[in-house]
């Protein structure tokens, strides 16, 4: 059996996001002793988990990332695992016709390479998303308009909810704050989730996106049953043990 000194990289990172959010702060020294690991081994953890948005370095450690944070900084979050995900999804995306994107970072990533296409609609409630699909060649972006949600920096409320019902989708693809194999996806916010159940409702098919470490956790809101989603990418293996509990709910990709 492993000692906690063998621990991997993965399990040794998972390890500090869950103190860090629990204590707000990290002290090299003490993780190392705790750890049973190199100072120099938990510096490249820490150096490798600011890189991706999850922590600010500081002399001695690191602290939590507090408060709404802009989208690029968000998008730069665990940003290897959405370009993943993206190039998953990019195989599902029509040349033409119309789909939805939700206002996440992740089908944000999915906006950034698109590529050209032949007449696709792209409705989003994300302004920022929506100012990069209007140089895209082909596509026509479309936002929802609504009220701003300063958690995510998405549009919501009934005017968001109605833009994103007037589309008829082929697919809508959806980032969440959370999924549990049970109770399915969940979002920060009451209006978050009602503007994808919007979009949900008016599309052939939802497709879940979502990097693992958002798996076997929950959020405030209700959004999506997993058995109304058609397909759930991450970034792992579809054989990856770690979506083993998701398995007998929902397609994996």
């Amino acid at each position: 059996m492993a000692t906690i000194g063998t621990l991997g990289a993965q399990q040794r990172r998972a390890m500090l996001q869950e103190r860090l959010n629990r204590d707000g702060a990290l002290r090299l020294d003490d993780i190392a002793a705790e750890l049973a690991v190199s100072a120099m081994t938990v510096r490249r953890d820490l150096d490798e988990m600011e890189a991706e948005g999850l922590l600010r370095r500081v002399r001695g450690g690191a602290i939590s990332i507090s408060g709404p944070r802009p989208f690029d900084e968000r998008r730069a979050v665990r940003a290897r695992a959405k370009q993943v995900i993206a190039t998953k999804a990019l195989a599902l995306i029509p040349q033409s016709g119309a789909i939805a994107l939700d206002a996440s970072t992740t089908t944000g990533t999915i906006a950034t390479t698109l590529g050209q296409r032949d007449g696709l609609s792209v409705v989003t409630n994300s302004f920022e998303n929506f100012i990069c699909l209007r140089s895209i060649p082909g596509v026509t972006g479309v936002l929802t308009g609504g009220e701003s949600e300063p958690k995510t920096e998405s549009l919501v409320g009934l005017l968001a909810c109605q833009g994103a019902a007037s589309v008829l989708y082929s697919r809508f693809f959806s980032s969440a704050s959370a999924v549990d194999p049970t109770l399915g996806s969940s979002e920060v916010s009451l209006d978050e989730s009602q503007v994808k159940q919007a979009f949900a409702g008016a599309a052939r098919e939802t497709i879940l996106c979502v990097d693992s470490s958002k798996l076997d956790d929950q959020s405030i809101a209700v959004s999506f049953n997993l058995r109304d989603v058609s397909l759930l990418i991450t970034e792992l293996d579809p054989r990856d043990s770690r979506l083993d509990a998701y398995r007998e709910h929902v397609e994996l990709l």
